[in-house]
């Protein structure tokens, strides 16, 4: 069994989705739950086999990763009533080597707020998952503090693999990644939906046109994935002259619809800013 101990602040669905990851990762004995709504807490650590904390107090005690699950308005609070203890622990940690790292995820927290409220030399890591992390399917994009070692960079890495693929990048760039993928899935499950309608419309049952509108949008990224082709050759491909799919995509354009994408993207990164 693993030795790495996670707490987990906040029990809603994406600090579900990472635990859930980690847990197959470490194991669900060493990943703790801390939530102003103990039901909730006490369901996730149920369904993970993991623990309930009594405090966010006793979260920071006990973990090596303390990952920040809460919406951004009331992280600042978090952070308020945590930082004593944090600072205690890195104090502590000068002797043991044991130093904790802050794992956030809120929208439009910067490193450098984060530590303005926990203290200015605490280790900190950003990410930014998205919902498919459920699945093992997620797109996390994460960036850390100088305080954070390297060895730790990679083991958090490592444990977050198994919620979806990890990539480092430099912070300045997390805001636009919330705007792509953070909020990118939901863009994309509207468009399933409206493909299913689409199918729908023309005449296919419900469920039949649910079904092969997410198997087409499923394939259609697993080929752009694999094949390292530029999606407009790929959308080339399968339009024919005077066929069927360039009548398709002729009412697309009519549309807006790459721009809509464009700004609906830009949208959520903006806001992204504002949230900090």
């Amino acid at each position: 069994m693993s030795s790495i101990t996670i707490a987990c602040i906040g029990s809603g669905n994406m600090g579900n989705a990472l635990m859930k990851g980690a847990a197959a990762s470490i194991g669900g004995g060493n990943i703790g739950f801390s939530d102003a709504d103990k039901a909730k807490a006490r369901a996730a650590a149920k369904n993970l086999k993991a623990v309930v904390y009594a405090s966010n107090i006793e979260a920071v005690q006990k973990a090596d990763y303390i990952f920040l699950a809460v919406k951004p308005q009331v992280l600042g609070a978090v952070l308020e009533e945590i930082a004593p203890e944090i600072q205690r622990r890195i104090t502590a940690a000068k002797s043991s080597g044991k130093t904790p790292a802050l794992v956030s995820m809120a929208a439009g927290w910067s490193i450098a707020k984060v530590q303005a409220m926990a203290g200015a030399h605490t280790p900190v890591i950003r990410i930014m998952p998205n919902t498919p992390a459920l699945i093992g399917q997620g797109m996390i994009a994460l960036a850390a503090s100088a305080e954070v070692p390297a060895n730790k960079i990679a083991e958090l890495e490592k444990i977050l693999s198994t919620a979806g693929e990890v990539d480092r990048i430099e912070e300045k760039y997390l805001d636009a990644v919330t705007g792509l993928s953070g909020s990118g899935s939901a863009f994309v499950y509207l468009f399933i939906e409206a493909l299913a309608d689409g199918g729908v419309r023309a005449g296919l049952p419900r469920d039949k046109a649910l079904r092969y509108a997410a198997q087409t949008v499923l394939g259609s990224a697993a080929m752009v994935k694999e094949t390292g082709k530029h999606p407009g050759e790929l959308k080339d491909m399968v339009t024919s002259p005077a066929g069927t799919t360039i009548a398709g995509v002729a009412a697309l354009e009519k549309g807006a619809f790459r721009g809509t994408v464009m700004d609906a993207v830009e949208a959520a990164w903006r806001r992204a800013g504002e949230m900090g």
